[in-house]
């Protein structure tokens, strides 16, 4: 739903009900008017034209002057690193070079509304970086603002001041990244790392006597993950003097006690989702058949 839902604010996707209004313009308006900058999900490049090609083309369509657009495609460049690579044409690309193009060519003319369809999909951890650093400089102005899909909640976290979450394409909440941990994340996080694996089972049995309620997540080598209830883990005070006792008792190598991650947050919503699907279904197979089928 994420991508369609982008679709249908640029004019590419008919509503089938309802309109899409940016500053009490239509979508597909605002596009044409250089209110709307765009990132598609797919690379829309031509093969035999070179990155600095693509980028005068795209700074001639949105109206910039030659002068302009060469000190425009210069900062862009240096931003995301594309120097080198500027005299190349896009079928000698990587994967990732094609994807920082294509949201370079997104960056021209400061749009007022920024959208990006998974913008670092094919990017390495340094790419995807640099990305984001481009994001929060294009966004220093309070008048502009982004819309950014994702399948990444680490993503969403650095980039977004405030993040929907779409389930099997229903909007199931939306909010700052604190008020959805503290409101959807229901438990703390434990992650223990001990010396040996032969420890587990010893540490295992002194966790569940501080944290009755303790499930244990995983348990990969020396790594142990519990999900702790909230109420069993207050007042926070007497928890952490607890692990810190076992830690010393133990001899740990380190723990971390910290709320939910965005990640949790999201899946604890989609077995909430799929819970909430399989109590409306008259037929449990064919509706799961068709949940696998679906667009998630």
């Amino acid at each position: 739903g994420k991508s369609t839902t982008i679709n249908l604010i640029i004019g590419d996707t008919e509503p089938s009900a309802g309109q899409v209004q940016i500053k009490g313009t239509d979508g597909a308006v605002a596009e044409e008017n250089a209110i709307l900058g765009y990132c598609p999900q797919e690379n829309a490049l031509w093969s035999n034209l070179t990155m600095k090609e693509h980028l005068e083309i795209f700074a001639a369509i949105k109206g910039i002057r030659k002068d302009d657009a060469m000190m425009a495609i210069n900062r862009i460049a240096r931003v995301l690193v594309l120097e080198e690579h500027l005299k190349k044409t896009t079928k000698t690309l990587s994967a990732g070079l094609s994807r920082k193009l294509c949201f370079a060519l997104s960056m021209f003319s400061n749009p007022v509304v920024w959208l990006l369809d998974e913008p670092t999909t094919g990017l390495d951890p340094k790419g995807k970086h640099q990305v984001w650093r481009a994001i929060h400089t294009m966004l220093q102005n309070k008048d502009e603002g982004a819309i950014l899909t994702t399948h990444h909640m680490e993503e969403a976290e650095a980039v977004c001041d405030r993040v929907a979450i779409m389930v099997s394409g229903q909007l199931r909440c939306l909010g700052s990244i604190q008020y959805l941990k503290s409101k959807f994340g229901k438990n703390y996080l434990l992650q223990i790392k001990v010396k040996g694996v032969e420890q587990g089972d010893l540490v295992n049995t002194q966790i569940l006597k501080i944290f009755p309620q303790a499930a244990r997540q995983e348990r990969i080598s020396t790594l142990l993950v519990y999900k702790i209830p909230m109420e069993d883990a207050l007042p926070l005070s007497r928890a952490f003097a607890m692990l810190e006792d076992a830690k010393q008792h133990f001899s740990l190598e380190e723990y971390s006690f910290s709320l939910n991650t965005l990640e949790q947050v999201f899946l604890e919503l989609c077995i909430e989702q799929e819970r909430d699907y399989f109590d409306l279904a008259p037929n449990t197979t064919f509706d799961w058949k068709k949940l696998q089928e679906g667009d998630p």
